[in-house]
């Protein structure tokens, strides 16, 4: 069976304020991220671990602003934020799949937070 190719991203643009990454996959797939959701879903080991239960939960956040973008070969970019985080690869697939589910994803963040205790406005320690 062959592997479906890599969408290619068209477009990357941080917005002027530096809170929104958007990406366009041609013409017809455009995603606007904003940056607290790309620094909080974070494909980074520090944020997803080195399994599932290595996970974390990443809170106040909601001010982060996106400071820098950095072509990573021909496959992801590195997102450098204002809060130091810059570790995150986002592949060309991980943004394409964030985006075309972004609803699921952002709400399981939110849920985990509200689980834990935790704020998007402020960094607590979890209960």
């Amino acid at each position: 069976m062959a592997e479906a190719a890599s969408p290619r991203p068209t477009e990357l643009r941080v917005s002027q304020d530096r809170q929104t990454f958007t990406v366009a996959f041609g013409e017809t797939m455009s995603y606007a991220f904003p940056a607290e959701a790309l620094r909080v879903l974070s494909p980074s080991a520090e944020v997803q671990g080195h399994s599932p239960e290595q996970r974390v939960t990443v809170p106040g956040k909601r001010n982060v602003k996106i400071t820098g973008v950095e072509p990573v070969g021909h496959y992801a970019a590195r997102i450098i934020f204002d809060d130091g985080h810059n570790t995150g690869l986002y592949t060309w697939t991980y943004l394409s799949e964030l985006g075309r589910d972004f609803d699921n994803h952002w709400a399981g963040y939110l849920a985990e937070l509200e689980a834990k205790g935790m704020s998007r406005d402020r960094a607590e320690m979890p209960r």
